[in-house]
């Protein structure tokens, strides 16, 4: 068990990334995904793109969505068919994958939910003017993008910051999925690289209470752009006052209780600040219940969110 505070943001940042075996079964997978769209449709690109590629991916792989981009040929693109052409890019993931529990449309991309974890398989075009077209089924839209700008700018900043904004990113994607998720992926990590950008990370958890702080706001106005300039809303989801509201709700705990934990730290009481560290609102835990021991109070090997097992010792019911 960890005995200081940076030790113990240590262990958790360990605990979030996954396995050399698991990249290994993601890249064949993605790679073999990519090949059946190429066997059926004209693609003139494809590679990966999302956390995955970001190395935002946290574990465990079971929860995460693996994100392959393909760049088709103009001539599957039609004004209103978005709804259309991933039918059509989902029929043809069936040919390969006919037993695989479900392929399916899903907003975007296609969904193929394997056994171990999700792929996402989003078709798009090249776009006049740099860029590219994705489909949203859901609003009837054609979207301009540019994962792979995105993959080039949190490189960038990941950089300036030393290497430690991207294992931050992490760390709060977790709290986040701990929190019912109420933030999508990409938005948490476009809110913490911008309300970082020209701050230096001092540390781990000095950087985690300035982003519950500083994303407040932003959250309850519902308004984050595209960081690679597109002019998309990538909050668009928190589409009502209660909806950012809540989201607003969770990073107003978070900071107060990432505020507390910074003073335990200051007056000397490093395993106050570390019990702390691992609890939210009602003192519910930030991990899930694998984490916590069982009746005899003996705690499992290996929690998954790291440090955050130290709160198993103040279970509550």
């Amino acid at each position: 068990m960890a005995t200081t505070v940076t030790q113990a943001f240590r262990e958790f940042q360990t605990n979030l990334n996954i396995t050399e075996l698991q990249g290994s079964t993601v890249s064949t997978r993605q790679q073999n995904v990519r090949d059946a769209v190429a066997s059926e449709l004209a693609v003139l690109d494809d590679f990966l793109t999302g956390s995955y590629r970001r190395h935002t991916l946290i574990a465990p792989l079971s929860e995460a969505d693996i994100d392959v981009f393909i760049v088709l040929d103009p001539k599957y693109h039609e004004s209103g068919g978005q709804a259309s052409l991933l039918d059509r890019v989902r029929r043809v993931l069936l040919k390969t994958y006919p037993k695989t529990p479900r392929i399916s449309r899903n907003g975007q991309a296609v969904t193929i939910t394997f056994g171990d974890f999700r792929v996402d398989v989003v078709p798009g075009f090249y776009r006049n003017g740099g860029g590219y077209l994705i489909p949203d089924s859901v609003r009837g839209q054609w979207i301009g993008t540019n994962p792979k700008r995105h993959v080039e700018l949190w490189s960038e900043s990941n950089t300036a910051h030393g290497g430690d904004l991207v294992p931050l990113m992490k760390m709060l994607k977790c709290w986040n999925r701990a929190h019912s998720a109420l933030l999508t992926s990409f938005h948490l990590e476009t809110l913490t690289r911008e309300v970082l950008t020209g701050v230096t990370i001092h540390n781990s958890p000095s950087g985690a209470r300035f982003v519950f702080d500083r994303a407040r706001a932003p959250v309850l106005s519902g308004g984050t752009g595209d960081p690679a300039g597109y002019g998309d809303n990538v909050a668009r989801y928190l589409d009502t006052y209660s909806k950012r509201s809540d989201a607003h709700g969770r990073l107003d705990t978070a900071y107060t209780k990432a505020s507390e934990a910074e003073a335990l730290e200051r007056d000397g009481k490093t395993t106050a600040a570390i019990v702390v560290w691992s609890l939210s609102r009602a003192r519910r835990r930030i991990g899930p219940r694998s984490c916590w021991p069982d009746d005899s109070g003996s705690t499992p090997a290996r929690c998954l969110w790291g440090f955050w097992r130290c709160s198993c010792a103040n279970r509550t019911p």
